[in-house]
């Protein structure tokens, strides 16, 4: 329960909560236009200039950027479907498009609180302060910092995700995954969440539509889409470096571990086990009584599990930490032994960014092996993600408030 001098303090931060996001905005702007080391957007970079090369048959996947990475030469390692969507965007100057994606990459996380809220039974007229507290704290999390910095698109998906499981309408759900997933395979996880919660319809359509996106990608781009699916999709090299701290992943971990690429190996296989069985358990904790369900806890559970079974998984994936906060601190099971203890923990890893504290002290991105003590710390997303579905699995949902 809080206490008489906290609930004064959240009321205040509250209170300035429009001004404290105004200065959170601006501040982000700041660091990324007047600083030395402010905001490269190396991802968006090989976003627009990689769906450019379309323009030049068969060249897709042949395209590299480099002018800000010679040690890893970043290639387009998205469905071709991406492409075709963000093709539009190379007609525009890099500057201004990076301006209005970081504009938007705001608006989006705000849309991401505010959806997560619902999601936990939060009326739609209220908590907009709150909301806005959150978004302002936020910008600063470790995979928010590196979505602006890279200019990622992970808010955005994460926003269609969550907009998908708040939507009643079995069409706009299946739309909205199947589109998330031929932009970028990993939303194609909450899938899962749409079987498991036998909204049927939603599901099937989501794969219909996803199969509509590389259809429509075999007209535009032919072989491209072959060579995608055919070659590069499970060329996990090609993707960046395993063993890099920023990969928080049990196979990136295992491997800084072991010091060497563990591959989906009997330690990997075992660990995802682990985390499945945990995951089911999560599942069921949430979903088997007869109280009701908690729609953002078990799509946590599933995106969870995503990131730890993924052979990558890097830290601006990791965005989902923000909802999984937000449920922890504000949702059915807040009252919960543990939950603020775990969602405090949360906010406190990724302010302070223990990845990216880490990557200091890795000589190239490239080295698997290290100190036993610093491959044991880069599990640190890892072991939080299984003790937060192990902590889950323990829980007993209520009916999330609707005030």
């Amino acid at each position: 329960m809080d206490t008489p001098a906290a609930s004064s303090l959240t009321n205040r931060l509250t209170a300035w909560a429009p001004l404290l996001l105004a200065a959170s905005i601006a501040a982000r702007l700041a660091w990324t236009y007047l600083t030395p080391r402010g905001a490269n957007f190396v991802d968006l970079h090989v976003y627009i200039s990689g769906a450019a090369a379309l323009a030049r048959p068969g060249e897709l996947y042949n395209y590299v950027y480099a002018d800000q990475t010679p040690d890893f030469p970043l290639p387009f390692t998205y469905p071709p479907f991406a492409a075709i969507a963000f093709y539009p965007l190379h007609f525009l100057p890099l500057g201004l498009v990076a301006l209005l994606w970081q504009i938007g990459t705001v608006a989006a996380l705000y849309g991401v609180v505010r959806l997560s809220q619902r999601l936990i039974g939060t009326a739609p007229d209220k908590g907009r302060r709150v909301a806005m507290l959150w978004t302002a704290v936020g910008m600063w999390i470790e995979p928010l910092r590196s979505t602006f910095d890279y200019g990622q698109i992970n808010v955005i998906l994460v926003l269609a995700v969550l907009y998908a499981v708040h939507s009643q309408r079995w069409w706009v759900s299946g739309l909205l995954v199947g589109l998330a997933a031929g932009v970028k395979l990993t939303p194609a996880i909450a899938g899962v969440y749409l079987a498991g919660a036998r909204r049927w319809a939603a599901a099937v359509f989501s794969a219909v539509v996803f199969a509509g996106t590389v259809a429509v990608s075999v007209w535009v781009t032919g072989d491209q889409t072959r060579r995608y699916f055919t070659e590069l999709l499970g060329d996990a090299h090609r993707v960046g470096p395993i063993g890099t701290s920023f990969n928080q992943s049990w196979r990136g971990g295992i491997s800084r571990i072991l010091g060497h690429d563990a591959g989906y190996g009997l330690p990997v296989l075992i660990a995802i086990g682990v985390t499945a069985v945990l995951a089911v358990l999560a599942w069921r904790a949430l979903n088997g009584t007869s109280q009701g369900s908690d729609p953002l806890g078990s799509l946590l559970v599933v995106e969870l599990f995503g990131l730890l079974a993924s052979p990558i998984s890097w830290t601006h994936h990791w965005v989902w930490l923000l909802p999984l906060m937000i449920w922890l601190l504000h949702g059915p099971c807040s009252d919960l032994p543990g939950a603020r203890a775990l969602g405090w923990s949360w906010l406190a890893v990724t302010l302070i960014g223990v990845p990216w504290l880490l990557s200091f002290f890795q000589p190239t991105i490239w080295q698997d092996g290290r100190p036993w003590y610093l491959a044991w710390a880069g599990l640190v997303y890892i072991v939080g993600g299984l003790v937060t579905l192990a902590w889950m699995a323990t829980t007993r949902v209520r009916v999330p408030r609707s005030g």
